[in-house]
């Protein structure tokens, strides 16, 4: 896992363990997301050999979606309307064009995004536990996957020029510190 040059808020935890719900419904989104962004990388020809890699995550963040829907059907929260995130928002427009650049930045977006989500999960998993045990128990299933998902992105990005990768890293691992010490009061994961 990377080394983080920011520690999550400490508002993070009890903002989000106070609003359950509501970040129920945002992870909902966030998995839906990944399903598609997955399958989206499939149109970068630098990553044509890798589609089976991408569908088996699209695949696996599709199953997570449902397990999110079918936790929010089982509390009688209602799945509603997404929050925009600011961190990954910024993430995200950091992407530069050019389609060797442009898939290698979208794919470091989303091992930092899975990567956030890992360490997030396992806060969560290990809060949770008394409190909310089939909730921490859930989180706990996840960090795993995540984990998975955010190496692959990482190996996919070094297959394509190992040397920018690096330099990349290094400007998404800046980039994450000031995003996330940017504050929101927002009921979500990231």
């Amino acid at each position: 896992m990377l080394l983080w040059r920011e520690k999550i808020p400490a508002d993070w935890l009890p903002r989000v363990l106070g609003q359950l719900p509501a970040v129920l419904v945002d992870h909902a989104h966030l998995e839906r997301k990944a399903a598609t962004t997955a399958i989206t990388l499939e149109k970068y020809r630098e990553l044509f050999a890798r589609v089976d890699e991408l569908n088996a995550i699209a695949i696996e963040e599709l199953q997570h979606f449902q397990l999110v829907l079918a936790l929010l059907k089982r509390r009688g929260i209602p799945f509603s309307q997404p929050c925009r995130s600011p961190w990954i928002t910024g993430l995200m427009h950091s992407v530069r064009n050019g389609s060797r650049a442009q898939v290698m930045d979208h794919l470091l977006c989303c091992a930092f995004i899975e990567g956030r989500s890992c360490e997030k999960f396992q806060i969560l998993g290990k809060e949770l536990q008394g409190r909310d045990d089939e909730l921490a128990a859930f989180y706990a299933s996840l960090v795993e996957s995540e984990g998975n998902h955010y190496a692959t992105y990482i190996l996919m990005a070094r297959a394509i020029d190992d040397a920018e990768t690096g330099r990349r890293l290094d400007f998404y691992l800046d980039l994450d510190a000031k995003l996330i010490r940017e504050p929101h009061a927002l009921p979500i994961l990231h």
